[in-house]
């Protein structure tokens, strides 16, 4: 982190930063170290597209279906907030704070991009202001809402109105409904392999890979979401990719080497013109005190035009 964010007009600009694709063969293995737990959602996907070759993240397949190439995860994008956030609460982003973005442009590796936050009135303990990571061109890359405390405004994430679409309309989703539990799972972020995987973060904190005002090292926000993710019962036939993450910290922050459990269940499932899509919040609990530590509200997409379900599109 260098501290060369600037103040323009009531806005907070963080610097230019290079876009990092995290999900290629050359970084999955390195990316399937983080987690202890071989049976963590993240290592299951791992091992879902190693052996079907089938990611966004690869430039052919996100070709076929009509993007640039292979695109950058739009979690990835979550770490160029942790510099602004501490600038803008201090600590206390990572114990009472929160972050919610809509993903809503798709960049390549290596296409420039950097965080805008609303500046927050002076002192205030309850706030929420307007976010967003832009390119140099103007494009919109995710907007959403960054808060501390309890503020009176909904979240961005909260604040749209989620709806399932009626069950015979899902092929790439048949069978998933609202209300559906994940089987609750224990977690360690492991300290040594965090720091091995910093270089494929888009910007970091000295606290991911130092002692922190906590203790030990702290999770990037941009692997918080693999503590949390509720997993399908199945492999979707289709591309997918992500569409909008919230986390919110209640006891933060998300510490390595500390054992978690995270419970969670779908709240909406439907579909689009193009995509089928699911939401889901789950929650953070801290092994040892039964602590709540965070909680997330995620939605993950899947293209028609990527899947053998929908022939008539592809």
């Amino acid at each position: 982190m260098t501290d060369d964010n600037m103040i323009q007009n009531g806005w907070m600009v963080g610097p230019w930063r290079k876009a990092i694709n995290d999900f290629t063969p050359e970084t999955r293995p390195i990316l399937r170290t983080l987690f202890k737990n071989q049976d963590n959602p993240l290592n299951i996907q791992i091992e879902t597209v190693n052996k079907q070759h089938i990611t966004i993240h690869n430039d052919d397949v996100a070709k076929k279906v009509g993007m640039r190439g292979g695109v950058v995860a739009g979690i990835q994008h979550l770490d160029l907030f942790a510099p602004i956030m501490i600038k803008a609460f201090g600590q206390n982003c990572f114990e009472t704070g929160s972050i919610s973005l809509y993903y809503t442009y798709a960049l390549l590796d290596g296409e420039e991009v950097r965080a805008v936050v609303q500046v927050p009135p002076a002192g205030a303990k309850h706030v929420q202001v307007e976010a967003r990571a832009e390119t140099p061109d103007g494009r919109i890359v995710a907007k959403g809402t960054l808060s501390l405390g309890n503020p009176n405004e909904k979240s961005y994430l909260q604040a749209l109105e989620i709806e399932s679409s009626p069950p015979e309309k899902l092929r790439i989703l048949k069978g998933i409904k609202a209300g559906d539990e994940m089987t609750p799972f224990e977690e360690v972020l492991d300290s040594l392999a965090l720091e091995n995987w910093l270089v494929y973060l888009e910007d970091v904190i000295a606290w991911y890979s130092k002692k922190s005002p906590w203790g030990p090292p702290i999770a990037p926000l941009s692997r918080i979401i693999n503590f949390m993710q509720v997993p399908l019962p199945f492999v979707p036939r289709a591309v997918g990719f992500f569409g909008g993450t919230e986390i919110q910290f209640f006891n933060g922050p998300v510490k390595t080497d500390v054992p978690y459990r995270a419970k969670g269940k779908v709240i909406a499932v439907g579909v689009t013109s193009k995509t089928e899509y699911y939401w889901y919040e789950s929650q953070l609990y801290e092994k040892k005190s039964d602590k709540l530590v965070a909680g997330m509200r995620h939605m993950s997409r899947f293209m028609k035009a990527g899947s053998p379900l929908y022939p008539e599109i592809g």
